[in-house]
């Protein structure tokens, strides 16, 4: 026993802090490396029995090598986790024994923390509810409109919108029946549904009724009414929010008579919003959550497979809608985010004005409401 501890402890102090020729013989020679690795990868493709017998008589004779790390945690987590171009690249060569492969848990409940950060989501009714909730101090950066930032400002709640999210009403569309012949011109003196007073379903259905001139009555039925009550047909037409209006287009069961996203000129419709003392006390931190936010961003732009399976996931819906949603809402948003840009100011006066129609008076100017103090720099995932 004495010569297996001295023999371990003198592997521990190498450079490696493991027996390298044991390694070799075991990973090369015998081919314990890619004991469950599948054969489509070059490994033997067998089980957590065969590598529980391994791993059991190495430890028994106190073996110092890669193997635990390497074979029996990394291994399985790149086979479970990975894409596939990841699992052609590493699991061949682990199979092989050419790379040792650590794994690591990190952050809070095992998920790593982006910037070094640790955040917490809070998800809101409303976009009102969410502005009250930095008001608060139960936010320190929200996704709103920027009528609710102007507003705010005259009642005394000092934020600016950081980082621009959205320059467009992407996914929202003014919807009939599929068997209604009433197109845009047909509204007037009809029923429209909008989720409720000063919402953006409320502002859209202004819009077109001072762009389209006619006169329809807006009534309020609450986001989950939307739906329901234009295919009940207590409402001629609906203002309807995506993934919504992609599923009953799809489902066949209304039609779009005016695509918001395409007919409204460009504005900005959402930013990222912090509290002006929250931005002047800690800017680290509201620069690395947008650099987190913005990072996200990229990600599921970069891996549509991922982020539709997670959009299923979230509202509910068939991987083909959610596919729709991930085409024209999360691929349309803005991946820069800067506020500096020459439109951004006209972007953001064309929002307040469309807020304006909705009753709201009492608004600072576009040029109050903006911080270019930050910039995102997207965390690389």
């Amino acid at each position: 026993m004495d010569a297996v501890l001295s023999w371990a402890r003198a592997a521990l102090r190498t450079d490696v802090g493991y027996d390298q020729d044991l390694w070799d013989a075991m990973a090369r020679e015998m081919g314990w490396a890619g004991t469950a690795i599948s054969s489509a990868y070059g490994g033997a493709g067998l089980g957590m029995v065969e590598l529980a017998i391994l791993q059991y008589e190495q430890g028994r004779r106190l073996a110092p090598s890669p193997f635990f790390s390497t074979v029996c945690l990394a291994a399985p987590i790149v086979t479970a986790v990975a894409h596939e171009w990841q699992k052609v690249e590493l699991l061949g060569r682990m199979a092989r024994g050419e790379v040792r492969v650590a794994a690591a848990i990190t952050g809070a409940r095992g998920v790593p923390g982006c910037e070094g950060i640790t955040a917490e989501l809070t998800i809101y009714r409303s976009g009102a509810e969410t502005f009250e909730g930095m008001a608060a101090g139960a936010a320190d950066i929200i996704l709103d409109p920027p009528s609710l930032v102007s507003a705010g400002r005259k009642k005394g709640v000092m934020s600016r919108i950081v980082a621009n999210a959205a320059m467009g009403n992407f996914g929202w569309q003014l919807m009939v029946l599929a068997k209604s012949p009433l197109d845009v011109k047909d509204l007037g003196g009809k029923k429209v549904a909008i989720t409720s007073a000063g919402s953006g379903s409320d502002l859209l259905a202004l819009w077109t009724i001072q762009e389209k001139k006619i006169d329809f009555t807006r009534v309020p039925v609450g986001g989950g009414g939307l739906v329901p009550n234009l295919l009940a047909g207590n409402v001629d037409a609906a203002v309807v929010y995506s993934p919504l209006s992609f599923q009953i287009a799809k489902s066949g069961e209304a039609r779009t008579i005016l695509d918001y996203s395409s007919a409204v000129p460009p504005s900005l419709t959402a930013g990222w919003i912090a509290p002006d003392k929250y931005a002047q006390e800690k800017p680290e931190m509201v620069q690395k959550g947008l650099n987190a936010l913005y990072g996200a961003l990229a990600f599921m732009r970069g891996n549509k497979d991922a982020t539709v399976k997670l959009i299923a996931e979230l509202y509910e819906i068939p991987a083909e809608i959610a596919a729709l949603e991930y085409e024209n809402t999360i691929m349309k948003l803005e991946t820069d985010g800067g506020m500096g840009a020459p439109n951004t100011l006209g972007a953001l006066q064309l929002s307040l004005d469309m807020a304006k129609l909705g009753g709201m008076k009492d608004l600072v100017p576009a040029a109050d409401i903006v911080s270019t103090q930050f910039k995102p720099v997207p965390t690389r995932l």
